[in-house]
C-alpha cells in the first residue's frame, strides 16, 4: 500500500513543483518584461531628450545662420546706402569744390565792394577837404597880395607862393549872407566859449541841448553848471534878518506897554 501510493504522490509533487516553476517562471517574465520596459522607456526618454537638445541646438545655429545673413545683407546695403547717398565721397568733394568756387566769388564782390567803399571814402574825404579848404580860402581872403603889400602866403621872402595864394586868388569873398550870425541868446550855445551871461534866466525855460560829445575828464555838465549858477537866492536866516532887529522889538514891546497901560489915578 506504501509502495503504491508513493508514485502518485511523487507524482502530484512533481506537478506542484512543474505548477511552481511554471508560476515562477512567469513571474519571471513579468519582472524582467517590466524591468526591461522600464529600461527601454528611459533610454528612449533619453533619446528625446537629447534629441531634442540636439534639435534646439540646431534650430538655434540654422536660426542663427539665417539671422547673421540676413544682417549681413543688411550691414552690406545700407553700407552701399551710405557709402552712395549720406557719405559720398565723390558728392561730397564735388560739393566742397562748389562751396570753395562760390565762396571765391563771394570774397572777390566783397573785396571789390570794401574797395568800392573805401574809394567812395577817399573821394568823399577829399571833397570835404576842398570844401573846407575853399571855404578858408573865402573867409581868408582879405589876406589876397596886392601889387603894393605881399600878403602872408606870398612873401617876398618865397621863391615862389604857396598854394593858398592861388586859392585865394580864385575864390570869391563870403557875402554877408553866408557869413555866420552871431547869436547872444543863451538857447543857442553849444559849447563852453557860446555861453554868455543873461540878464535873467527864467526857471521854467527849458536847458538848450548840447550838440557836442561830453568832454573826458570830471567836468560837469553846461545846463547843471547854469542852473547852478542862475537859481534864485535862497537866504539864511540871519542874512534875511535886520541887524536892528533887536532895538526894533524893544521898541514894539515898549509900543505895546504903553497902549495897554491904564492910569486909574485921575
Amino acid at each position: 500500500m506504501a509502495a503504491a501510493t508513493l508514485p502518485g504522490e511523487y507524482s502530484r509533487l512533481c506537478r506542484a513543483a512543474e505548477e511552481n516553476r511554471l508560476q515562477e517562471y512567469n513571474a519571471a517574465l513579468v519582472i524582467q518584461s517590466w524591468f526591461r520596459g522600464c529600461r527601454v522607456r528611459a533610454y528612449i526618454r533619453y533619446l528625446h531628450r537629447m534629441m531634442t537638445v540636439i534639435q534646439k541646438w540646431w534650430r538655434a545655429y540654422s536660426a542663427r545662420k539665417f539671422f547673421r545673413s540676413k544682417v549681413q545683407i543688411q550691414k552690406r546695403w545700407r553700407g552701399h546706402y551710405v557709402r552712395k547717398y549720406v557719405h559720398n565721397y565723390y558728392a561730397l568733394k564735388k560739393y566742397l569744390e562748389s562751396l570753395t568756387i562760390k565762396n571765391n566769388l563771394v570774397r572777390k564782390d566783397l573785396e571789390e565792394y570794401a574797395i568800392m567803399r573805401e574809394k567812395e571814402r577817399v573821394k568823399k574825404d577829399l571833397e570835404r577837404a576842398e570844401r573846407r579848404t575853399e571855404h578858408q580860402a573865402r573867409k581868408m581872403h582879405h589876406l589876397l597880395s596886392t601889387e603894393q603889400v605881399a600878403g602872408v602866403f606870398n612873401s617876398a621872402y618865397r621863391q615862389y607862393p604857396e598854394e593858398m595864394e592861388f586859392l585865394l586868388q580864385r575864390a570869391r569873398p563870403l557875402s554877408p549872407k553866408e557869413l555866420p550870425k552871431k547869436n547872444n541868446d543863451l538857447l543857442g550855445f553849444h559849447d563852453w566859449t557860446d555861453c554868455r551871461r543873461p540878464f535873467s534866466f527864467p526857471a521854467t525855460q527849458p536847458l538848450p541841448p548840447i550838440g557836442k560829445k561830453k568832454p573826458q575828464g570830471p567836468f560837469r555838465d553846461v545846463a547843471e553848471v547854469f542852473r547852478q549858477r542862475y537859481k534864485p537866492l535862497e537866504p539864511t536866516l540871519r542874512v534875511a534878518t535886520s541887524f536892528c532887529s533887536v532895538e526894533e522889538a524893544r521898541e514894539e514891546l515898549k509900543r505895546q506897554e504903553w497902549s495897554k497901560d491904564i492910569q486909574e489915578n485921575m
